[in-house]
């Protein structure tokens, strides 16, 4: 009886051991075909490009996720396989042109801008380009096209006569303007519309006066001043971020600073104006990260265009950004910030002071030009990032 009762419960335990071993084999065949069936899927529904990948996100993986976007949008963003393989520098065995992500939200400007003949003429765009930078388009795509010039392109005056001289009407592509001369933006500080640097593009009348008085006048801080705050010699480089027509940059190169100055044409040719003085303009939103390194600049400066239009979370990351390319013992000249009632006070004071800067100069005025219910005002503020324990 126990000799039976043993077979039986060999026979049970090979049953068993059998049922085991099949149902594993069943588990590994399901699993292994499954594997096999979403890594051909992955393979053949993932676009060629993704315009994220250039930004080093996730890419999509929807079929057909970028058949709307122009096929030269495409072959510019597209990654390049480099022609020696991996690049010991990057890592990478591609090159991936840099892009702004928010350019495919606005495919219809995207492909107004990359349509053209490759190798030929682009098209007078000006307007769709800017119009796509102030979207968040930024960098622009290249292309491979030539720009529209000037067909009777008048060449700059020579130095030093170019730094106050408005330059011929013949060096700039006027299409996208609504002046068509020099002339015309000169005499629009007449006029009863807004416009972006209304009377700057008179160098004659009250650009030519700015920063020169021999001392501070309240919210007017002299660049000799300025200057004087630091050892001599030491302000060599620097940045004006939405400088108008370059004239801060002018009065800098004056004094052997050299200052390349950021500008959009918001209804004017202020880059070409810039460079046709004889200084370096930078096509660039305030949305952009700054193209500089860190701790590189001995000064930055701002007059009008930091002030409470901008969202104060991008106008945070945008201090801390100009905190981010001075140098130790560099300055922040933040000239005429524009806000309303107590915002100073309870919005903005915060945000400046929480970035780092020690106060150099910090002054408050009101602004009385359209009358003094408005409760408008100016903060001028001189800031220096700390020589040590600056991080």
């Amino acid at each position: 009886m126990e000799r039976q009762h043993s077979s039986w419960a060999l026979c049970s335990n090979l049953f068993f051991l059998s049922l085991l071993i099949s149902s594993n084999l069943l588990t590994f065949y399901l699993f292994s075909s499954s594997s096999s069936s979403a890594t051909s899927e992955s393979t053949t529904s993932c676009p060629s490009y993704s315009v994220t990948a250039a930004n080093n996100e996730t890419p999509p993986t929807a079929t057909g996720a970028t058949t709307d976007l122009a096929p030269e949008f495409l072959e510019f963003a597209s990654p390049h396989p480099f022609p020696f393989g991996k690049n010991p520098n990057s890592g990478e065995d591609h090159l991936y042109s840099p892009v702004g992500h928010p350019c495919t939200l606005f495919p219809d400007h995207l492909n107004r801008f990359m349509s053209y003949t490759v190798n030929g003429s682009c098209p007078d765009d000006e307007l769709i380009a800017q119009r796509l930078l102030l979207k968040g388009c930024e960098p622009l795509p290249r292309r491979r096209c030539r720009a529209a010039a000037p067909s009777d392109y008048v060449e700059p005056y020579p130095l030093p006569v170019s730094l106050w001289s408005t330059p011929s009407d013949h060096s700039v592509v006027w299409t996208a303007y609504a002046c068509k001369n020099y002339l015309c933006l000169i005499n629009r500080k007449y006029q009863k519309s807004f416009d972006d640097c209304k009377d700057c593009f008179d160098l004659a009348g009250r650009e030519k006066a700015r920063w020169t008085s021999s001392e501070s006048r309240g919210l007017d801080f002299s660049i000799d001043e300025v200057l004087a705050t630091s050892k001599p010699g030491s302000i060599r480089i620097g940045l004006d971020i939405g400088g108008g027509v370059g004239s801060f940059a002018v009065r800098m190169r004056e004094r052997n600073v050299t200052i390349v100055t950021s500008s959009m044409n918001l209804n004017g040719p202020f880059n070409n104006f810039i460079a046709s003085r004889g200084v370096v303009p930078m096509y660039l939103s305030i949305s952009q990260r700054l193209p500089f390194f860190d701790n590189t600049l001995d000064i930055v400066h701002s007059m009008h265009i930091l002030s409470n239009w901008i969202p104060t979370k991008v106008l945070h990351f945008l201090l801390f950004d100009v905190y981010r390319v001075l140098r130790p013992g560099g300055l922040f000249w933040l000239d005429h910030f524009f806000c309303v009632g107590e915002q100073l006070e309870e919005e903005y004071r915060p945000v400046i002071e929480s970035v780092g800067f020690k106060k150099a100069k910090w002054v408050v005025g009101r602004k009385l030009d359209r009358g003094p219910e408005r409760k408008e005002m100016y903060l001028s503020a001189l800031l220096e990032k700390p020589l040590k324990n600056s991080w």
